[in-house]
């Protein structure tokens, strides 16, 4: 195990910096003091890493999804400055820093920042998944759409060549400690890997049936029929990877994913009373329209060349086809007298992005200055995305493309032995926005607005070091720049006064967050600790506002994010381990646009102060436990009375493994919400006053999981 941490990353290539990977580097990896971070763009040993990162093992994404049915609770408990998940298919406000993270499968972008429906949380299926990179700030290192920190999933890999390895899963889960009835899950699948020698190949398939779920006092959890549930669902993953090793220095290889996740339609939902305190609730009914979906697939092509003329060459090109169904309803958005006189008139949205691009890297280290590395490329990016009111056939959000060239440089210089190392780099993101002639929905007036195609350049640029003060103690800082487009379809879709033309919204101008951070870590004998300080910042950053119809418009203004962050963890003996994780941010935004930051940012934008605790123990060669805590702290929010201040909790969670042995495989039992909880969601007390959107959170919730490698 190792650990190491970093500052901030920037423009778009391979920032130096440190990082923090405990708990989640291989034993090959710590043998060599290597730790390979893909979203980073290059092999780089972590010490020369200049950006805060986190490395999550897929033994732990294991283990945590025993008391979670998310990758974002699995990520929450090991990154306390992200926002506590929502418990829905919806991510809307589980923030990254204060902002937003940009979601990768293999360097692939899930995120969809044009018309950003907070669903790129649910784009892959924990089997395949090799281990999470979470590179922590505004960053450049991936492109577009990284203001809070990148999040990128990494896919399995074979390792065996003399047979197929064959790993089986199967699990049930229950809440509300009832082992029948609607509220049991399923979970089943099969994996097989096989390096061949030239060619290696991977293939999944995986399903998952989720029951209703429960909230500490046995009530049934309201259903989100529009944005859209986890709860009383079915996901199926198919997965496919093959290699080819050319030769040692080349390879192809050709990655496909589809994945889909789908509401089972059973429940309606019994609408909550924010002022009396009562939660939203579920009952057995069909609701009207398609449930909501999660449709994706997603394809990537790679080559690598290596010692191609004294460097090393990557090229990837990918594909990807996203749509997000929500869920409808007589909302008077969607009115259209035309179409239905009546007022009644039901609908519902679908969000579609298509996107396509090319990603080129080339690192050159051999050039007779010892140390230096020198790392070139461009990216292509085209994204074409609207959104559909699929019950009539209206585009809520016109057709808008997207296209983005991007030429980077990073330089990075290691001395005095890797004691120093300093880093700095530039990208300039050339970019254009297509948007034809179109008219809004008819209940914001219908008006004509002139299409454009508004041009954007940016030059990005990042800067960092770290400092080995002494052996184990490493200092670190850096500042970097993150780029991202606003959420291009709410302003668009929302506009309700004729004469408005698209190449003369300010609206529409891009996000530029930069990111500064300074941090120190410690990694002595069984005693492994971080600390770092950022802040972050964006003249023209992007806020949501609901609008009083239940859907949220984008607001325009600057932007201030400040956060602590303190992580550390200790070996009390070879078989037990404990450590914490703490994270305090605040945030503030330009109310009266006078140039000053003045008002709260709201929870909808921003998490809360978190505390994570946990205790690992291994009392046998066969036989793993962990207990661990999540801490929520209070928070008021000085702009808004008391209406969306945020009473915290603590929820405690437990799970143990036991090794059967004799090729019997692997027994898992997980708890969430161990001591039953009963609590309102933070997204629920401090992102919304709506009453349809008062959730409870999970009450205690049983997995039990068999699984084994053959």
């Amino acid at each position: 195990m190792k650990s190491l941490f970093l500052t901030s990353a920037a423009a778009f290539t391979l920032l130096p910096m440190t990082s923090f990977a405990q708990e989640s580097v291989n034993d090959a990896q710590a043998e060599n003091d290597i730790i390979t971070v893909q979203a980073s763009r290059r092999d780089t040993p972590v010490e020369a890493l200049p950006t805060t990162v986190r490395l999550i093992s897929a033994e732990e994404v294991s283990s945590q999804l025993l008391v979670s049915n998310s990758l974002l609770d699995v990520i929450g408990t090991k990154v306390p400055s992200t926002a506590p998940s929502r418990q829905k298919l919806s991510g809307l406000g589980e923030s990254f820093r204060g902002r937003e993270p940009l979601y990768l499968i293999d360097g692939v972008p899930q995120s969809n920042p044009l018309r950003n429906g907070s669903r790129d949380g649910f784009t892959i299926d924990p089997a395949v998944i090799e281990r999470i990179e979470i590179l922590y700030g505004a960053n450049a290192i991936q492109g577009v759409g990284a203001t809070g920190g990148v999040i990128n999933y990494v896919t399995l890999f074979p390792t065996t060549s003399d047979r197929w390895e064959t790993r089986l899963e199967g699990g049930v889960t229950a809440g509300d400690d009832r082992l029948s009835g609607d509220t049991v899950g399923y979970r089943g699948g099969i994996t097989a890997l096989r390096d061949f020698g030239a060619i290696d190949v991977v293939a999944s398939i995986v399903g998952e049936s989720r029951g209703a779920f429960y909230d500490a006092d046995g009530q049934r959890i309201g259903v989100d029929n529009t944005q859209g549930d986890i709860q009383d669902s079915s996901s199926l993953n198919a997965f496919a990877k093959i290699g080819w090793d050319i030769d040692d220095l080349t390879r192809l290889q050709f990655t496909a994913n589809i994945f889909e996740l789908e509401g089972d339609g059973d429940y309606i939902q019994v609408v909550g009373d924010r002022d009396a305190g009562i939660p939203a609730t579920s009952i057995r009914g069909e609701f009207e329209g398609e449930p909501a979906t999660n449709s994706v697939q997603t394809f990537s092509f790679d080559f690598t060349r290596d010692e191609l003329l004294g460097g090393d060459l990557g090229l990837q090109a990918f594909y990807q086809d996203f749509e997000s169904i929500f869920g409808g309803g007589i909302f008077g958005t969607f009115q259209d007298a035309s179409i239905d006189p009546s007022g009644e008139l039901f609908d519902q949205s679908a969000n579609n992005s298509e996107k396509y691009g090319v990603k080129l890297t080339y690192s050159h280290s051999d050039l007779g200055i010892e140390g230096l590395t020198i790392t070139g490329g461009v990216d292509f990016l085209r994204d074409l995305t609207f959104q559909e009111l699929i019950q009539t056939g209206r585009n809520w959000v016109p057709e808008t493309e997207f296209i983005s060239y991007a030429p980077f440089l990073q330089i990075d210089q290691a001395l005095f032995d890797g004691r120093i190392n300093i880093s700095g780099g530039v990208r300039n993101e050339f970019a254009t926005l297509s948007v034809d002639d179109f008219r809004t929905l008819a209940s914001a007036g219908a008006p004509l607005v002139l299409g454009g195609e508004p041009d954007f350049s940016e030059l990005l640029v990042n800067i960092g070091g770290t400092f080995e003060v002494v052996d184990g103690v490493t200092a670190y800082a850096a500042f970097s720049e993150g780029f991202t487009m606003p959420d291009v379809g709410r302003v668009l879709r929302g506009i309700n006064t004729t004469g408005q033309d698209v190449d003369d919204l300010l609206n529409i101008e891009p996000i530029v967050a930069d990111n500064t951070e300074v941090g120190l870590t410690i990694a002595k004998d069984r005693f492994e600790a971080n600390i770092s300080y950022f802040w972050s910042t964006s003249e023209l950053g992007q806020r949501l506002v609901d609008n009083g119809d239940g859907f949220f418009e984008v607001r325009r203004e600057e932007t201030e994010i400040e956060g602590l962050e303190l992580s550390a963890q200790v070996d009390v003996t070879d078989r037990i381990t404990v450590g914490t994780g703490y994270a305090a941010i605040e945030g503030s935004f330009d109310s009266d646009q006078d140039g000053a930051v003045d008002s709260d940012i709201a929870g909808v934008n921003i998490s809360p102060d978190r505390l994570n605790l946990f205790i690992a123990a291994q009392p046998t060669e066969r036989w793993n436990l962990r207990l661990q805590t999540a801490t929520f702290f209070d928070r008021e929010f000085d702009d808004t009375g008391d209406a969306t201040d945020f009473d915290g909790y603590t929820l405690v969670e437990a799970f143990t493994g036991l090794d059967l042995g004799e090729d019997r495989g692997r027994l898992d039992l997980g708890v969430q919400n161990l001591l039953n909880e009963d609590y309102i969601t933070y997204y629920s007390q401090s992102g919304t006053t709506r009453d349809n959107r008062f959730f409870a959170g999970r009450g205690r919730t049983i997995t039990l999981r068999w699984s084994g490698t053959y």
